[in-house]
């Protein structure tokens, strides 16, 4: 909204479910161009590029469609290869529904880093968040699920984003497990909340606000040397994941 401000651009803000018309309310609001911020289901999103509107993907992608999107798959390597330089490698990852284009690129990025480390990757330790559940709810009995399975429990959890790693360590400390020095544990995105956590929590930082910018400005291009493009992430590491040495 505020880019749009910038440009002289009255912006017009629709929010839209799976069973809403989404094409009869763009008729309403008659846009001149869309931006579509957040996760659309295929078949809206095909008949909003019907519309043969300028049209842009804000933290979603399509092929062939201008998208704006974090880099995801490198903030999940920028994760993994953190906690293999604190010497986990029992690393798990509680992921939610890989319907999301960014959830799927942090899930492919956590396997990706098992084989670029040479390690191997349990499929076990990948847990996907139960879609009937809240998400806290949903990440707090994906925890549950990884310290109750058989073998050795993992030394550390990836997390899709921070409140379900905010989830998994309060599952953590209630059942008397230490963070980090049991479980280290790191998340995504660096809600405000994950330095105020007890351990403060290592995320991966992202700037959402140039990502709606950037957005805005990728829709305004009249010929975009890249229809794809990638906004970079960087680590936070804070005490979940950092064992204090005497």
């Amino acid at each position: 909204e505020d880019a749009c401000r910038e440009r002289g651009i009255v912006p017009s803000v629709l929010t839209a479910g799976p069973t809403e018309d989404v094409i009869q309310q763009m008729r309403l609001h008659a846009p001149d161009a869309v931006a579509v911020a957040g996760f659309v289901e295929p078949e809206t999103l095909a008949m909003l590029a019907a519309m043969q509107r300028p049209l842009v993907l804000i933290d979603l992608w399509a092929p062939g469609l201008r998208s704006v999107n974090l880099d995801n798959a490198a903030g999940a390597t920028l994760a993994m290869r953190h906690l293999f330089a604190q010497q986990r490698k029992r690393v798990a990852f509680i992921g939610g529904s890989l319907a999301h284009f960014s959830i799927a690129q942090r899930a492919l990025g956590y396997r990706r880093a098992f084989f670029e480390a040479g390690l191997l990757f349990d499929p076990s330790r990948e847990v996907t968040i139960d879609a009937g559940l809240d998400p806290d709810s949903g990440a707090a009995r994906a925890m549950h699920q990884l310290l109750d399975a058989p073998g050795p429990r993992p030394d550390a959890v990836f997390a899709y984003n921070d409140a379900a790693a905010l989830a998994a360590l309060r599952v953590c400390l209630a059942r008397g497990i230490r963070v980090p020095e049991d479980i280290a544990i790191i998340g995504f995105d660096d809600i405000p909340a994950a330095a105020h956590a007890t351990p403060p929590l290592s995320t991966i930082s992202v700037d959402k606000e140039a990502l709606g910018r950037r957005g805005v400005e990728l829709l305004l291009e009249d010929a975009p040397a890249e229809l794809e493009v990638r906004l970079p992430v960087h680590l936070i590491a804070r005490a979940s994941t950092l064992v204090k040495t005497p």
